[in-house]
């Protein structure tokens, strides 16, 4: 009998908390084979959840994390919820962010979690996946999100970050930069890269977004796939999380 290699992905509803989502929905990408394994929280880009996101939960799950990504859209689509999920990565609270340590509470309370849990994010989850870095998680990946203002104060105490942006990217001229001289001051274990020929969301497989849109992102961010430049992001993304989530000796 061959044994299965490939990790289970579940639909699921996380427990409500004060502040959040009603009814929260979320992927659960649970790795192939005996636990326990790392966490990780994922954070979708302002598309949602959709095929290209849940495909980087098996990612993830793949790669021997249980991969967690709550949907931030629950009540009501990036149409509804899309402006104010934004406005609470410019404030720093809201409902997101409640969603978002539900999901880690969700995690740490599972017996195939090692305790270990990091946070991954894309576009707008980049910039929440940052966001977070000072709020329990073990490590943080920030690929192509939105830097706040104040930097030094933002980041101070957070968690080791490893950051990749694409150089092509319009939106985020020299981001990679800015991130990587903070991070430095504050001493913060990190590794950020700027990928010169890479645009917006380059560790996507596919193109994203409504058709509409994907010229006009493409012409202003670059927006798109770059397979070299994503394989190098995700080999230093699981080095770096292989690093600073290492599971816990089983018993």
């Amino acid at each position: 009998m061959t044994e299965n290699t490939a990790p289970e992905t579940i639909d699921l509803q996380l427990p409500a908390r004060p502040g959040g989502s009603a009814g929260l929905k979320a992927l659960l990408g649970v790795p192939a084979g005996p636990g326990p394994w790392p966490g990780v929280v994922l954070v979708h880009e302002a598309f949602g959840l959709n095929d290209v996101m849940r495909r980087q939960v098996v990612r993830m799950a793949e790669a021997g994390y249980l991969a967690l990504m709550p949907d931030l859209f629950t009540e009501g689509g990036a149409r509804k919820c899309l402006t104010g999920t934004f406005r609470a990565l410019q404030s720093g609270r809201g409902r997101a962010f409640v969603d978002i340590e539900s999901a880690r509470q969700f995690l740490i309370r599972r017996d195939d979690c090692s305790g270990a849990v990091g946070v991954l994010g894309f576009c707008m989850g980049g910039g929440f996946a940052l966001a977070a870095a000072t709020r329990g998680f073990d490590a943080a990946s920030v690929n192509y999100g939105r830097l706040p203002r104040d930097l030094d104060d933002a980041l101070a105490g957070a968690c080791p970050v490893v950051g990749s942006f694409g150089g092509a990217d319009g939106s985020l001229k020299g981001a990679a930069a800015a991130l990587e001289s903070a991070l430095t001051r504050l001493r913060i274990p990190h590794d950020v890269v700027e990928y010169p020929d890479a645009g917006h969301a380059f560790l996507n497989d596919a193109e994203s977004g409504p058709v509409a849109l994907r010229f006009v992102l493409k012409r202003i961010l670059g927006a798109g796939p770059d397979p070299e430049a994503a394989a190098d992001a995700w080999q230093r993304i699981e080095a770096f999380f292989g690093e600073h989530l290492a599971p816990a000796p089983r018993p």
